[in-house]
């Protein structure tokens, strides 16, 4: 299964398009959503090309390939918009071998892991700031996406994809920035 995990788009439809354009071109099957997703946020800026309505209506097209949990700025209203589910704050999704937990940071995150169920990776989003770092005896493999909207702490716009047994971070033009084979 190739998957793409994507958080923080905050309403900004050329990020979203970019995305997808890469999820598309290269065959993915399952696009995972980290939270944020239409609404920017009272401490962000006006991101280019804000249109929420516009961002709901794609991914509303891709509905059947879409899990999403909810984030921070996520509201009842966007719920509304959308024909998937996003108020969940955790989802477990598996390849068949592995367990990704996935959650948008501002609940469970790198320094408050939730108590289970147990994973193999741990997705979140919710900073801004993309990291991949392996497991160690403590804890599982760590993905932070990072955001193709609002990228903080010097970091390009990211997202990342599972493919192959291989994790990787990459900057939203597709370029790998960072991978781990898990």
């Amino acid at each position: 299964m190739k998957i793409l995990f994507l958080s923080d788009i905050h309403g900004s439809l050329p990020a979203l398009q970019r995305a997808l354009a890469f999820y598309d071109n290269h065959g993915y099957d399952l696009l995972v959503l980290l939270g944020d997703l239409l609404n920017y946020g009272p401490r962000n800026g006006l991101c280019q090309g804000l249109d929420p309505q516009a961002v709901a209506d794609v991914l509303n097209s891709r509905a059947d390939s879409i899990v999403a949990v909810r984030g921070n700025c996520d509201s009842e209203v966007d719920q509304m918009l959308l024909h998937f589910p996003i108020q969940g704050t955790y989802a477990v999704v598996t390849d068949g071998t592995r367990r990704f937990f996935v959650t948008h940071g501002h609940v469970y995150n790198d320094r408050h892991l939730p108590p289970g169920p147990a994973c193999d990776v741990f997705v979140q989003g919710h900073t801004h700031l993309c990291t991949l770092q392996p497991a160690n005896e403590e804890r599982p493999v760590m993905l932070n996406t990072g955001s193709p909207t609002f990228p903080k702490g010097g970091n390009p716009p990211t997202f990342a994809t599972y493919d192959d047994g291989t994790l990787t971070l990459r900057h939203l033009d597709g370029t790998p920035l960072q991978t781990l084979a898990l």
